[in-house]
């Protein structure tokens, strides 16, 4: 089997890259800017790091686009940080930055009037372990124990009208969604490759996966 992370120069790519080569020694797992090798993968990974707007500056001047466009239609698909928040239709990020439209909702910022809890302060951006919580089954969650905690590294977050996109949120300091799935798409605003041993069960949850929720 052939697992594509897609290089478009944004995201913690090695990393990604050598978590699910610790999960899944025997497969093949690619580190690609290549469309045709991204298109000939039986799954993808669309990691990324850093602003919206330059991600996908990035994606249109490499012609990653479309093929991002059509793994996210046909093959089990996970998405990580902005890999993930990519897949909305835009973000407050750079002002209104249009993104992919895959799923239907915006990227919002933290709002700086909400971000107080016991009369303290909370930083942004949001930086850390925090608790998930499963808001309902998945495949990628098996093995996974309700609250575990995951690592976070942003600003901004995912914010959609349809709640059945949601399989899990955390709360800082309300609750906000941290994990979409839909078919063949999981997706997350926190860092598997970064989470230790919740974070690798989920990626071999990934590589065990047939794209079917």
């Amino acid at each position: 089997m052939k697992i594509a992370v897609i290089d478009y120069g944004m995201g913690n790519l090695r990393s990604v890259t050598h978590a699910l080569e610790h999960v899944a020694p025997h497969e093949e797992i690619i580190l690609t800017r290549d469309p045709a090798v991204i298109a000939a993968a039986d799954k993808v990974v669309f990691p990324g790091q850093g602003a919206m707007r330059d991600c996908m500056r990035e994606l249109t001047e490499r012609d990653l686009r479309d093929v991002v466009l059509d793994a996210a239609k046909h093959k089990p698909f996970l998405g990580i940080c902005v890999g993930a928040q990519l897949l909305f239709e835009m973000s407050e990020e750079g002002g209104d930055t249009p993104a992919l439209s895959v799923f239907p909702g915006r990227v919002v910022r933290f709002p700086a009037e909400r971000m107080v809890h016991d009369a303290e302060r909370l930083k942004v951006p949001h930086m850390g372990w925090n608790e998930v919580r499963q808001t309902r089954s998945h495949p990628l969650w098996q093995g996974i124990l309700p609250g575990e905690r995951f690592y976070f590294v942003h600003s901004y977050y995912m914010q959609t009208p349809h709640v059945t996109l949601t399989v899990g949120e955390s709360v800082y300091p309300f609750a906000f969604t941290v994990a979409v799935a839909r078919a063949n798409i999981f997706a997350t605003q926190f860092h598997p490759e970064k989470s230790h041993a919740a974070g690798l069960k989920l990626l071999a949850n990934f590589v065990a996966w047939n794209g079917v929720a």
